[in-house]
């Protein structure tokens, strides 16, 4: 009996353990509007520079919660976005240390060239919003808005 007693309260702790389900239910019906309101799309009208980020949710960070044009001066933008991008890139280059669906494709950023303040606003808030969603850090600079 009392090795029974023990056996059963095991079968029992088994039995009502629930195993739930971790793949989440993805509904396609409205994919096409998804990638449309997802989709930012940085060019500079004076020179032949886009930037096409398919995030989702960063339309909506863009727009909600990052600071507005005009805080940062495009001097400071470009010297973070320098800094940001060259990390960036080292990852990309280290997929058996980085996560590779993370950093998919290498940013081609040459600090000789302007590309106008648009661009550069809405690529360091991007990395703003990679650091803050992904939870990574790419530099000293804490993620901060």
């Amino acid at each position: 009996m009392k090795k029974i007693i023990p056996f059963i309260i095991v079968l029992i702790l088994i039995a009502s353990c629930k195993s739930y389900n971790t793949n989440p239910v993805i509904n396609n019906e409205n994919k096409h509007s998804l990638v449309q309101s997802d989709t930012v799309s940085i060019s500079s009208d004076e020179n032949d520079y886009e930037i096409i980020i398919i995030e989702p949710g960063f339309n909506s960070w863009l727009l909600s919660t990052a600071r507005p044009e005009g805080y940062h001066s495009q001097q400071w933008l470009e010297s973070r976005n320098a800094i940001l991008v060259q990390a960036w890139n080292q990852r990309n280059l280290q997929p058996q240390s980085y996560d590779p669906n993370l950093y998919e494709v290498r940013i081609d950023y040459d600090t000789r060239t302007d590309y106008g303040y648009e661009v550069n606003y809405k690529l360091y808030n991007y990395f703003l919003y990679f650091q803050i969603t992904y939870n990574q850090r790419l530099s000293s600079f804490a993620p901060r808005i």
